[in-house]
């Protein structure tokens, strides 16, 4: 077991200069730093050194390459990925705050479209590449300046060579679909969590287990929303991956296919 432990505020770490710590995961922590060479503050991604092996520095590595392929003005860019005194370490632009913090605040509908917009952009970017992201959540987008959405944390993510291949039942709990908690991610898993993830966005609730229509605040969405756009969604939320849109460009398509005017009920 390694004994390199993470750093503290005011460390230096390379070129970096900790700042504070932003968030605790169960594999990794984010601290704000400063870069002492380009004068920036950025977010630093630091993989938990007491779970390091091969496998596990694998799925960061894989972050890093995957994240450089994603070229998108709504995929977050990784700027670095190396071994600092022994820590391994992914540095990334520094946003404002993630979605899941934006969404314990008042939001406008027209907002909320927006940011919807956005991150179908996103993960239909991701799928137009092959890639499933496997981690669709509020938390894994980040804000920065005009409401810029940008969708970061592929360390879970998956390249598609075959339909149904197996590979981890890893995500977050609460937008996890059926089939990837099962072991087998696809296109679709991404759509179910993206789905729930737009619904909560505008019903300011999460659809749990069985994921039944209407799940918690239908009463409030139906108030943003048009039965078209319902229509929409619920289709993205559908149990069985096959009945879902078959990606998220597929679902992207069919969004834009609504007349703005059958978008939302104040747009």
């Amino acid at each position: 077991m390694s004994t390199t432990k993470m750093p503290r505020a005011r460390q230096a770490l390379g070129k970096y200069r900790i700042e504070k710590r932003l968030a605790v995961g169960p594999r990794a922590t984010v601290f704000r730093a400063y870069d002492t060479i380009h004068g920036i503050r950025v977010a630093l991604k630091i993989a938990d050194p007491t779970m390091v092996s091969d496998a596990f520095l694998e799925d960061f590595r894989r972050e890093a390459r995957l994240s450089v392929k994603m070229e998108h003005p709504n995929v977050l860019p990784i700027q670095n990925a190396c071994f600092l005194d022994g820590l391994f370490v992914i540095a990334m632009p520094l946003g404002h705050e993630t979605l899941a913090d934006r969404m314990t605040r008042r939001m406008s509908t027209a907002l909320a479209l927006d940011f919807t917009v956005q991150a179908l952009d996103a993960v239909a970017h991701a799928h137009s590449r092959n890639i499933i992201h496997c981690d669709i959540k509020p938390d894994n987008f980040i804000l920065f300046d005009d409401n810029r959405l940008k969708l970061t944390d592929f360390g879970f993510s998956k390249v598609m060579i075959r339909p149904g291949q197996k590979g981890s039942g890893s995500g977050t709990v609460g937008y996890l679909a059926p089939e990837q908690a099962l072991g087998r991610p696809m296109f679709q898993s991404d759509v179910f969590a993206l789905s729930l993830m737009i619904y909560e966005l505008f019903s300011g609730a999460l659809p749990e287990w069985p994921f039944q229509w209407p799940p918690p605040g239908y009463a409030r969405i139906r108030t943003k929303l048009r039965p078209k756009v319902l229509r929409w969604l619920r289709k993205g939320m559908e149990y069985k991956p096959q009945a879902r849109y078959r990606n998220a460009v597929a679902m992207q398509r069919a969004f834009e296919e609504i007349p703005l005017k059958l978008v939302g009920q104040r747009v």
